[in-house]
This record gives structure tokens, C-alpha cells and sequence, in this order.
């Protein structure tokens, strides 16, 4: 009997840590401590231990019709890094997975409405080292509209910096969040083949003109 309550007591007070897990132990729902590195572990018997993960984690957001500030509706589909550098602040914020994946995805869709609203199209679809000479245009007015600012590349540096502002307060860090796809609406897709279409027309005509 003895042997059995040592072994029941052992089995409630000592607690192993692997090197991919993190632990937060409680005390009757209250935290009290996290643990951050891998070993084997002791605890009161009436404390609980809580499990986080401590690798990368990976958000999919769902994909989101934005329009541009030049009214170009697009569906923007975007997905997230990101990972616990505070267990107790997560624990006590957001607990577990499925609710940080959640918050974090409306923290992401929000910046990125807020950006793509502020933003031209082609700064949301053409990289920060595009260059005019990549073209294959002749019209003037469509090169001088494709020059950028900030980019896809910099928009997605931007709403990292961003989120620096409210990751602290959960608990996480964002590594790096990608634009996966964009997407033109239906509508707008129709446009774009029309334009690509009279586009090339004209260049046809421009070059059976010069001989």
C-alpha cells in the first residue's frame, strides 16, 4: 500500500518537459510559473501542468474580396508564422491553439484590409524590385502606373511591424506572414483579359505599321 501511494505521489508530482514543449503550472485555475526548458520536472500534486508547443506554428487565413484604393476588388488569401515566446502571458490571454489562431488571423485580416484599401493594386501584386524595363507594355500610362512604393514584399514587412504593436500583450511573435494568392474578382478578371487583349492588339498594329 505504501509502495502504491509513493508511486501515485510520483506520478502526480514529477512532470517531464520535452525540447519542443513549454509548461505553465497552476494552482486551483491560477498561474503560477512557466517552464521553457526540456528536463524533468517537480510540482505539488493538487498543481496542473499546461502544454505549449514552442515550435513554429502555422496560420491559413481564409481568403478576403478587399477593394483597392483605385477600386479594384481582389481576393486576398494570406497565411501566418508565428510562435509562444511567453507561455504564462498566452495562457492567460489566449489558452490554447484554436483561440490564438482566431485572434490572430482577425488581427491579420484587419491590417491588411486597412492596407490594401490604402494601396493601389499594383502595389499588392508586384514585388519591390519590379522594374519598368520588365514590362511588356509600349503605353506609357500603363508603365508610369506600375511603378511602386513599398510592393507585395513591403506590404507584408509592413503588417509584421504592425502586429510588433499587440504581440507582446499575448504572449507570441509573428515570424513572417506571406500573400499566398490574390486573386482578381470575376468581374475584374473579364476586364483584365479585355485590356491584355486590346494591349496586344495595339502593339500588333503599332508593329505591322512600322514595317
Amino acid at each position: 500500500v505504501i509502495l502504491v501511494a509513493v508511486i501515485l505521489v510520483g506520478y502526480r508530482c514529477f512532470f517531464i518537459i520535452q525540447e519542443t514543449e513549454q509548461v505553465v503550472i497552476t494552482e486551483f485555475g491560477k498561474p503560477l510559473q512557466s517552464i521553457q526548458n526540456a528536463g524533468i520536472y517537480f510540482k505539488a500534486p493538487w498543481q496542473k501542468t499546461h502544454y505549449f508547443d514552442r515550435r513554429i506554428l502555422k496560420i491559413d487565413g481564409e481568403p478576403n474580396e478587399i477593394p483597392t484604393s483605385d477600386k479594384t476588388f481582389i481576393w486576398v488569401d494570406t497565411t501566418a508564422r508565428w510562435k509562444i515566446v511567453n507561455p504564462l502571458v498566452y495562457f492567460q490571454r489566449l489558452n490554447n491553439e484554436s483561440r490564438a489562431a482566431s485572434v490572430l488571423s482577425d488581427l491579420i485580416e484587419g491590417i491588411i484590409r486597412d492596407l490594401v484599401t490604402k494601396n493601389d493594386l499594383n502595389e499588392i501584386i508586384v514585388s519591390s524590385d519590379w522594374k519598368e524595363e520588365y514590362s511588356v507594355s509600349t503605353e506609357r500610362e500603363v508603365r508610369v502606373n506600375r511603378k511602386v512604393k513599398y510592393g507585395r514584399d513591403g506590404i507584408t514587412k509592413v503588417i509584421v511591424q504592425n502586429l510588433e504593436n499587440v504581440e507582446a500583450g499575448y504572449g507570441i511573435e509573428i515570424v513572417d506572414i506571406l500573400i499566398k494568392r490574390i486573386n482578381y474578382t470575376d468581374q475584374v478578371r473579364q476586364k483584365v483579359y479585355e485590356r491584355m487583349i486590346s494591349e496586344r492588339k495595339r502593339i500588333a498594329a503599332k508593329k505591322r505599321s512600322e514595317g
